[in-house]
Order: C-alpha cells, then structure tokens, then sequence
C-alpha cells in the first residue's frame, strides 16, 4: 500500500492440476504486483485421491498458490462434485494456508456467510452465490455444497414462448391459472429466482457492507459456452446487490469473458471467464484413465458436450477445451482508496490476459495480442447494450462509463 491507496485483483475460474506450478508462471508477476488477490476455486480438492476424482484433484496441487491468493469463492457448479469430502478438505486447506474462502460451506449457513480480508487497516469483505445451480450443489441446513441463490424450475409449453426468443411470453390475466390446464405439446424449461432469496440477498449484502468498508459481490453465473449475452436476470441481481450496498459485482462460470456495466458508479463484471482452467479431461483427444485403472469414459460426454454447446475444441489447446473466443481472458482490478471518510473504490481497471496452446495465461499490455484481448472487450460490452467504456493507461484499461 502506497499514498493510502492498495490494489485488489479478482480473477475468474480457476483450476490446476498436473505440473501446475507451469500453468501459473504467466500470471506470478501479476499476483505478486497486487496488494489482495481473489478468484474463483472451480473444483474441489481432496487431501487423498478418491475414486470418483482424477488424478490431480488433491490438495497438494494447490500449493503454488499459498502467498499468491488471500480470498477464494467456493460457489461453483462443481463445489460438490466430490461431495462432503471435497468440500470438507478444500475448506480445511484454505484455513490452514491463511486463505480466506467464502461462498462454500458444510451447511446452508456456513456458505451463506461473507469472507473478510484486511489490509492495511481496509476491511474488505465479499459475499458470493451459487446462481445456476444445479440445486444439488446448493447447501442445505444438514448438507454441505455452496451459497445457492434459490431458484423455482416451471415448465412452459412451446406454444406460450414467444417463437423468436423462445421467452415466455407475460400474461397478466391471472384467471386462467386458478384451474389445471392440460396440454399435449413439448415444454421448455425456465428458472424463476424466487423472490424470497433475491430479498435475502439483499439483506445480507446490507449486514456485510456494515461489516466493512469495501464489498465485492461475486456470482457464479452466465451463459456457458456462449459468447456476448448477459441476460436480463443477471442485471437485475447485478443492479439489486449494487442498491442494497455492493461496491462492485463480479462473475463467472461460462468460460467466455462478457461485457462490463458501471451501474451508479459501479463495476459490473459480468463474465471473468478464466484465470487459469486445466481441463485436459475435455478435450476431445483425451484417452486418460482415471482411478482405479477404469477408462475414463469421456468420448461420449464430449460428443454430447460438442452437440449441446455447438463448438468443438481445438486439439490444438489440450489442457484448455474451451470455445475458441476463450483465450481472452481479462481480471478486474480495483485501486482502494483510503480518507477521512474511510476506504472506497477509486478506480476500476482491467488487466488483460490471452491463454495460449500450452494453456498457460499470459498477461498483455499494448502489444498485439493486448490490443486484440481490448478489442474483444469492447466489442462484447456493445454488443450486450452494456455502458462500459475502455481507456488504455499505460498497460492496463481504464474502465468508466
């Protein structure tokens, strides 16, 4: 911390495996440039190998980032993929390496509270949300999983959405609902939040900005795999937690960055895509095996990945399967400013990443591939009719509206 002000880097997805102090060698600079670094832990990690895991979803693959990270959120899709063991043991590692970890917990009321981290007198705090489910990673009060935002499934006959967008169309004449209706068509599934969690999430937003001087509100959401589109529910949660007290919002989960909103002052990161992601297992060349010697099984779900998000990976990038458009890669940035009147975000930035072949990140300033990461940027805050505009300083983007 220099003239009263520290920096704060929040990365998107993030997970390792093998070798995986060789897949952080492009981004140590920038975490050790940085006075309090965040991201998100994608998948759990074990203390010994299970059965159900690959090889390298162990704890022990995690030690290059002790003294490179002080906060993780923990509220991904995957966070119970291991059940209550891997979330009992990535929770353990965090405590005992002096990482905060929030999002995630053994019950409903321990990933529902908000993490901490002070430097230099700022209290930071940061509350995060499991957004997309599914509801079987949501904790519940006798079960561990992540911070669910709760969500009501209804499904709609096709003949009700509109046919353009596949939307449900409103229909304010309610009389029609107080008796069953029969229908003999095909239905689309659609999520409702329900309004119960969108009030509690605002509460507890005010309860933590009490707590502290800066929050940060992270949500695991986004359209997966599919560039460009913010949906209108994610501006709401976005423009609710920033009225209830947020300071900024950050996202994740689709694996392609997306646009940037400033709302009342406020950053929005709608999509941080990846930090760093070792996914080998997606790609459609992977033959590997997994414990206990069995064949993985992976050559049917990646047809079915292939058919259900309409990309195919580029055997090109083996340990990074994602959409070609995933190689851009930016990390928000905030310059925390202290006073009289206490800590605030004076500016908001973006450091700028492209993943290469190797899969390993590296962070770009104005040369090519910086510009072509900016470029990418603001082509998809546009094109999403978000209000975000980037100014080059020096190596780093200025984000304003």
């Amino acid at each position: 911390m220099s003239d009263s002000q520290l920096s704060l880097l929040f990365g998107g997805d993030f997970s390792v495996g093998k070798d995986s102090a060789t897949y952080l060698e492009g981004v140590n600079d920038l975490l050790d440039s940085a006075d309090v670094r965040m991201f998100q832990l994608e998948e759990p990690y074990t203390k010994e190998l299970l059965e159900s895991a690959g090889p390298y979803k162990v704890t022990s693959v995690l030690d290059p980032i002790i003294g490179k990270v002080d906060l993780v959120t923990l509220s991904g899709n995957h966070f119970y993929d291991y059940g209550e063991t891997g979330v009992h043991d990535t929770i353990e590692w965090c405590h005992d390496n002096g990482i905060v970890c929030v999002g995630g917990g053994s019950t409903a009321e321990e990933a529902r509270q908000p993490g901490f981290f002070e430097k230099d007198g700022v209290r930071i705090g940061v509350l995060a949300w499991n957004v997309i489910g599914s509801k079987y990673t949501f904790a519940t009060p006798n079960r561990g999983g992540t911070n669910g935002l709760q969500f009501t499934r209804a499904w709609v006959p096709e003949s009700q959405l509109d046919q353009t967008t596949k939307q449900l169309r409103i229909e304010f004449d309610t009389h029609s609902l107080k008796e069953p209706v029969e229908f003999s068509e095909k239905f689309w599934g659609h999520n409702y939040l329900e309004p119960s969690a969108l009030l509690q999430m605002a509460d507890d937003i005010r309860a933590a900005k009490a707590q502290c001087d800066v929050l940060i509100a992270y949500y695991h959401m986004g359209y997966v795999h599919q560039p460009v589109i913010v949906n209108d529910w994610e501006r709401l949660i976005a423009h609710m937690a920033i009225d209830a007290g947020a300071d900024a919002v950050t996202a994740s989960h689709s694996h392609v960055a997306h646009g940037v909103e400033v709302y009342r002052d406020a950053p929005i990161f709608y999509g941080l895509n990846n930090f760093v992601m070792w996914v080998p297992q997606l790609s459609p060349n992977f033959k590997g095996k997994i414990p206990g010697d069995k064949d993985s099984g992976n050559e049917e779900w990646i047809k079915a990945r292939v058919k259900r998000f309409g990309f195919v990976p580029d055997p090109e990038y083996p340990t990074y399967p994602f959409h070609p458009e995933s190689v851009y890669c930016p990390v928000a940035k905030f310059i925390i400013k202290k006073d009289a009147d206490g800590a605030h975000i004076a500016q908001t930035r973006m450091v700028l990443m492209k993943t290469e072949k190797s899969g390993i990140p590296y962070v770009h300033g104005q040369d090519e591939a910086g510009r072509e990461t900016l470029n990418y940027m603001q082509s998809i805050t546009q094109k999403a009719g978000l209000n975000a505009v980037f100014d080059w300083d020096g190596d780093e983007v200025i984000v304003h509206d």
